[in-house]
């Protein structure tokens, strides 16, 4: 679970997404090793730490409204692109883990890709990369 320090000038942003890199690779190393992971599992936290690197982004601003700590990641990603919109390059990536997790609530994995845990690990790790390339640009984040 992400907890912000009050004070963003503690270098949160990069324990932030030293964390959620350090669990991606973890996933990542597991899917390698087993070949497979638990669906709604693997769907739950990768929707996590996709939300983590949004409320950090968000907190670094230091201009917008966090979100409840109740919202979904499509909400906290409204509060992220309002004013940028070049962030809607991952919308559709964030889209997709929220479908995965509809399909798995409704009882409809059959409407899911093939290996569907593998697609919301690398959906993950690619919202990742592009979050901290972004980061790097903008000077908030070291390489």
């Amino acid at each position: 679970m992400l907890i912000l320090d009050a004070n963003p000038d503690t270098g949160q942003l990069h324990k932030v997404f030293g964390g959620v890199d350090t669990e991606l690779a973890a996933l990542e190393q597991n899917m390698a090793a087993v070949g497979t992971l638990p669906l709604s599992a693997t769907v739950d936290h990768a929707l996590s730490l996709v939300s983590q690197l949004l409320i950090a982004c968000i907190a670094d601003e230091r201009e917008k409204q966090i979100p409840a700590a109740g919202a979904d990641i499509l909400d906290q990603f409204k509060v992220l692109v309002k004013g940028e919109p070049s962030w809607n390059a991952i919308r559709d990536n964030c889209r997709e883990l929220v479908y995965y997790r509809n399909c798995i609530n409704m009882g409809r994995e059959d409407a899911l890709p093939p290996v569907a845990e593998k697609m919301a690990v690398r959906t993950a790790r690619h919202v990742y990369l592009y979050m901290k390339t972004r980061c790097v640009r903008e000077g908030r984040l070291e390489y």
